[in-house]
């Protein structure tokens, strides 16, 4: 069968071609680059734990040297400290916040990754480049797209123009995407939300692995330049600061820029003259746009070709990624055993849901934040609720952050007497919990995913003391585990000391892409089965264990 066509060599399309690699699905990924990304020190991305996990996963390689996971998060209003979170070292933090501080934070909460976009570029190249299944074609642009029931034919131009040919073909080409346009897919929104001073410099700061934001800072803004700035570390004492700039189209100047670095640095170290090294600048404008359309017969868009966010400066990218994750087990299951539509129309259904959730959200809260009067002139404690609400924002929680919930995915499997709650609502992503693999090792359950098979997951307290080969044929393990061979795909059982909320021998079904498809009080294979019949779109093809132990 013919390979995936990925036109776009950005963070998410070889996102997008090392997951397909990883189901043994080869992709053409067509750049229209000579192959190389430019250094930006001010253009940086921020990945939340499981969005960082997943490309480490893929590139086989630790981004933690490379850039930066926080100790912490403040949030700052004058000269008072109003909100603040301390991660911890494996990313789960116990939080403080000042007295009457506003949105003291939760426990738990994961510290994100803070990267340069061409290094987390440059470690997928790589990747890519030890990859056979992924063939990269630089210097090719598109220029043409041809579909027919069997297949999609692309042209592109360039010193090695040529047609390819491809099952399907993802656009993950950019918010000027050629793939979108080809396909006539609209893409409305709204234009410059927000914009932003970008400086990437070097200096010594207070506190230097943690991020702030700062509302109204007690000295006075120089030039076209509101009261919020956001600093966010990265390694060898670099900062990536950010100046909200008010509406308009007011130019920002290098001399602006300039003496508004002077002023802050001043205002948060004390010194007169604060020495720093300044790397890179920029004007960053905020976007909010989305397609309409997700998936044209075989050809789909993915990262900013199909939407375009971020006001709080974080989530564009990250949502990108979940695109390509949520979209890759689909079409590596399409590719191995024929197209399933429901399954293939699911991404759509699934992705442009929560990230229209999330444009709402932010088009209502950010005119009450950045509006001077409204709201605020009188609702008591309204600046605190607008700080509590920044806060969710940049640290990925609530509406404005936390990852997407497919409530009402059509993969929703109908609902049983048997399905239990626990602390993970159904469609979300799983909580990443230490379990006993098949070959009797200790691993996280996220090392299991992005393999294009299911996940059942049986909580047993206390079988983490014992070996696998003294349990697996004891209890119910012989009647489970018939029961995930009979399934209509691919599965793998795995066992847990315990889950967050479930009840011992509760059992759960994890999509290839974490999200967890149903929880089930004991051992039920009718329920399972459907389930996961659902979970696939339907009717699937049944993988025995010979074709398993082939592939």
């Amino acid at each position: 069968m013919d390979p995936v066509i990925v036109v776009g060599a950005g963070p998410v399309g070889l996102t997008l071609a090392l997951a397909l690699a990883r189901q043994e699905v080869p992709s053409v990924v067509l750049d229209e680059t000579p192959g190389r990304d430019a250094p930006r020190a001010a253009r940086t991305v921020v990945l939340r734990e499981d969005t960082a996990a997943l490309v480490e996963r893929l590139a086989g390689a630790a981004l933690g040297p490379a850039g930066l996971r926080w100790a912490g998060w403040r949030l700052l209003r004058r000269k008072q400290v109003t909100g603040e979170v301390a991660f911890g070292d494996t990313g789960t933090a116990g939080a403080a916040g000042s007295a009457g501080a506003a949105g003291a934070a939760d426990a738990g909460l994961p510290a994100p990754l803070h990267i340069a976009q061409h290094v987390l570029t440059g470690a997928l190249r790589a990747a890519v480049a030890r990859e056979p299944l992924v063939e990269l074609a630089t210097d090719s642009r598109l220029d043409t797209i041809e579909q027919e029931a069997a297949g999609v034919t692309a042209h592109t131009r360039g010193p090695a123009g040529t047609w390819w040919r491809g099952s399907y073909l993802v656009g993950c080409d950019g918010p000027r995407s050629t793939v979108r346009k080809l396909q006539d897919i609209r893409f409305p929104g709204r234009t410059a939300v927000e914009r932003h001073a970008v400086a990437a410099l070097r200096a010594e700061l207070p506190r230097p692995e943690e991020a702030f934001l700062h509302r109204v800072p007690p000295w006075r803004a120089t030039g076209p330049f509101a009261g919020e700035i956001t600093a966010r570390p990265l390694p060898d004492g670099v900062w990536r600061l950010d100046w909200l700039l008010p509406p308009g189209k007011d130019l920002v100047t290098p001399e602006l820029l300039v003496s508004r670095i002077r002023e802050t640095l001043t205002g948060w170290t004390g010194e007169s003259a604060p020495s720093y090294e300044l790397l890179d600048t920029g004007v960053h404008t905020v976007h909010h746009r989305l397609a309409r359309r997700w998936r044209v017969g075989r050809v789909f868009v993915a990262g900013d070709a199909a939407h375009l966010l971020g006001a709080f400066g974080t989530q564009g990218l990250d949502e990108g990624l979940r695109d390509a994750d949520n979209l890759a087990w689909k079409l590596a299951t399409a590719w191995h055993h024929g197209s399933h539509e429901t399954l293939l129309d699911s991404y759509q259904a699934e992705r442009r849901a929560v990230v229209a959730a999330r444009l709402r959200a932010a088009d209502q809260v950010l005119p009450v934040l950045r509006g001077g009067g409204g709201l605020r002139s009188y609702v008591p404690g309204a600046a605190r609720g607008h700080d509590a609400l920044l806060m969710d924002g940049h640290l990925g929680r609530g509406a404005l952050g936390a990852p997407g919930v497919y409530a009402g995915s059509p993969l929703a499997p109908p609902g049983c007497e048997a399905e239990v709650p626990v602390d993970t609502p159904v469609g979300a992503p799983v909580a990443d919990v230490v379990v006993t693999a098949e070959d009797g090792s200790f691993v996280p359950l996220r090392e299991r995913l992005g393999r294009g098979v299911l996940l059942v997951v049986l909580v047993a307290p206390g079988t983490g003391v014992w070996e696998r080969r003294h349990w697996v044929g004891a209890g119910i393990m012989p009647r489970l585990a018939a029961a995930v061979t009979a399934l209509p795909h691919r599965a793998e059982l795995l066992v847990a000391e315990s889950y967050p909320g479930a009840a011992p021998h509760t059992v759960l079904l994890v999509r290839p892409d974490g999200h967890l498809v149903i929880a089930l009080g004991g051992v039920r294979p009718a329920d399972l089965y459907a389930a996961a019949k659902a979970a696939l779109g339907g009717p699937a093809h049944t993988e025995t264990r010979a074709e398993a132990g082939a592939r």
